[in-house]
């Protein structure tokens, strides 16, 4: 029961800390509710039909297509999540002023929400369907206390989760976007780089040296904090070079698109102020 338990504690958490971060980063925007619902719904459906299937997508791809769906699927949350911090730079600013005047939020917010859908729903596909195939096999060989052991750690997640939520909301408004954006850098950083794991797993790409340094003798992958940097910042003890430059790459693509989309249009030469002769 305590191995369920912890197993989907940690499942839980990692779809959790992510919805939690993005969730944060549209903190303001009216319907995000509604936006957050549709997207666990839709992720819990996915994850069903992923185990429903779960053969047949072991053997695709030459017997690599759980690896290969894997990264598919958080090269998309890269990319959403990529897009949000760059709309979010941009929007960042007005969307706070008008949080301090009025408690709402810009109309172009609701773009925004349609990539929060996505990205909670394929989080919670990604783990919900590596919990489901988990607890069937657990189901099919006899064991018991699954119920108890669900339960046990959906709840434990979810109150980490919610923990880090109303830690952020903490943050002064005015430093709030910066920080959330750069979760969301390293968030998406880390995913990148587990994608290029997964990649280098069904061998589609070098690994371009398999193992950089091994950092476990300092932090586990496998201990709790190690897996909770590893969803915050994408740490991982054992990195591979390819693993390594996805990562970098990531970081610093989101870090020059937000200074590019933050940097103030010129004013047209129509608008600058003249002087005029013999003034």
């Amino acid at each position: 029961m305590l191995g369920i338990a912890l197993l989907v504690f940690r499942e839980v958490l990692e779809a959790a800390l992510i919805i939690t971060i993005v969730c944060a980063a549209t903190r303001g925007v009216p319907g995000r509710g509604w936006f957050v619902s549709g997207g666990l719904a839709l992720g819990v459906l996915g994850a069903v039909l992923v185990a429903l299937f779960a053969d047949r997508l072991a053997d695709a791809f030459s017997g690599v297509g759980q690896e290969v769906f894997n990264a598919g699927v958080l090269l998309a949350a890269v990319g959403m999540i990529g897009w949000h911090v760059l709309w979010m730079s941009r929007h960042g600013r007005v969307m706070a002023r008008e949080m301090q005047a009025l408690g709402g939020a810009v109309g172009a917010g609701s773009r925004s929400l349609l990539m929060l859908l996505g990205v909670v729903a394929l989080a919670v596909l990604r783990e919900g369907s590596e919990v489901v195939l988990f607890l069937y096999g657990m189901v099919a060989g006899g064991a018991g206390g699954v119920t108890f052991g669900l339960a046990l750690g959906v709840s434990g997640g979810v109150v980490v989760g919610f923990a880090l939520y109303f830690g952020l909301l903490r943050i002064p408004l005015r430093h709030f976007f910066t920080a959330t954006n750069v979760l969301l850098i390293m968030l998406a950083a880390g995913l990148a780089a587990a994608a290029a794991r997964y990649l280098v797993q069904a061998d589609l790409l070098p690994a371009l040296h398999a193992q950089l340094w091994d950092s476990s003798w300092l932090l586990s992958d496998g201990s709790l904090p190690g897996q909770t940097l590893h969803i915050l910042i994408g740490y991982d003890a054992t990195p591979s070079g390819l693993m390594l430059m996805f990562y970098l790459a990531v970081v610093a693509l989101l870090s020059v698109g937000m200074r590019l989309i933050d940097r103030p249009a010129k004013p047209p030469p129509s608008a600058r102020p003249t002087i005029e002769a013999g003034v």
